[in-house]
């Protein structure tokens, strides 16, 4: 039996609730799938640790992330936490992560489950399709950077190398390989999202993208500017596959695709580099709703899944993606009953109740 260790943050906010409720149905399928073991390793950071201690990730947690088979980190952030400078803790700790794990590329899948509330008239064929970003370079590589000139001026800096464009378009296309392709007619496609029209840079992208796109000729390859694909998105989703990105682009345009499919409460992701990986929800730490057990695990146990799928191909290990396929199809069947339903989906089903109704659909 392979067994994983598991870092698990569960950071600030609602992070602790959604993490408590979505460890039960992982277990669950973990169990039902047979030859495989989760071990979790609980570390406390984030912005409430900041707070307390004055360090939002010790040394020590860094650590043991690098030396884990994957990290599962719920939300981290709290508004009124900052730095001497003013920000938030939270993207000091989430580019802290990044960088340190090599954690070049982004997944924010998008689908839309039976049941689930869409404000789109007609979904078409359905949602199913992943945006990938470029996670280290872009409009990103200027964090902790910039410049700003008295009080009149100020600039940051996008970077784009053949190097970093070149990884996260190959992943893109080695993720469209192993989906079953866009709901219209399962055709495997990969999209470039730029704008090439008016920036070198983007330009760049979209060059290297087709660079990349050679070597995978079973897949259709396209590009598209990124305000065209504002369009698109909501008009006709179900023609897309994959679209693939630079990471500012990419950050702005999966919240779009969230809100097609019931939200960001519905909303995994991962973030992928060379044998390390982390998976969190898409969603914030919603300080706001905290402590009141209403909060949607939806996007948690998602996330969990994504992790089990990763550690699959990463490893070789089908007891692994039998278990993510367990969970995933578990919370299809929770959320087609309005009654299990979280108050983002429009329903009274509470965080706890929610997390016990995906358990339930998992035999074993």
């Amino acid at each position: 039996m392979n067994t994983y260790k598991i870092v698990l943050l569960p950071g600030d906010g609602i992070g602790p609730e959604i993490t408590d409720a979505a460890l039960a149905p992982i277990e669950k399928a973990v169990a039902a799938a047979g030859g495989l073991g989760l071990e979790f390793a609980r570390h406390d950071a984030g912005a409430e640790r900041h707070r307390r201690c004055g360090v939002a990730l010790p040394d020590e947690t860094l650590a043991d992330c690098l030396a884990a088979d994957a990290v599962w980190l719920a939300a981290i952030g709290m508004p009124d936490v900052r730095k001497a400078d003013g920000t938030e803790v939270q993207p000091e700790m989430m580019m802290g992560l990044r960088r340190a794990m090599g954690l070049h590329s982004a997944a924010r899948p998008a689908k839309l489950y039976p049941g689930v509330p869409t404000p789109l008239a007609n979904p078409g064929a359905g949602i199913d399709l992943v945006i990938v970003r470029e996670n280290l370079e872009g409009l990103f590589a200027s964090y902790g950077g910039g410049a700003v000139v008295g009080d009149e001026v100020a600039t940051d800096t996008i970077v784009v190398t053949r190097t970093g464009t070149s990884k996260v378009v190959d992943f893109a296309c080695r993720l469209s390989r192993r989906r079953g392709g866009r709901p219209t007619d399962a055709r495997r496609r990969v999209t470039c999202v730029d704008k090439a029209n008016v920036f070198r840079s983007f330009a760049f992208f979209r060059k290297v993208f087709f660079d990349v796109a050679k070597g995978y000729p079973d897949l259709m390859a396209d590009a598209a500017y990124v305000d065209a694909m504002c369009l698109y998105l909501v008009s006709r989703p179900d023609a897309y596959d994959v679209l693939v990105m630079e990471n500012q682009f990419g950050d702005i345009l999966s919240d779009l695709a969230a809100g097609l499919v019931g939200g960001l409460g519905m909303g995994p992701s991962g973030e992928i580099g060379a044998g390390r990986a982390l998976f969190q929800p898409a969603h914030g730490s919603a300080p706001d709703i905290a402590g009141q057990g209403i909060a949607n695990p939806a996007a948690m146990i998602l996330s969990g899944a994504m992790m089990l799928e990763w550690l699959a191909a990463e490893r070789g290990d089908p007891s692994a993606s039998r278990a993510a396929v367990l969970l995933d199809d578990a919370v299809a069947r929770a959320v087609a009953d309005p009654r299990n339903h979280p108050r983002d989906l429009g329903g009274a089903a509470s965080t706890a109740r929610f997390a016990e109704a995906v358990a339930d659909q998992i035999d074993g």
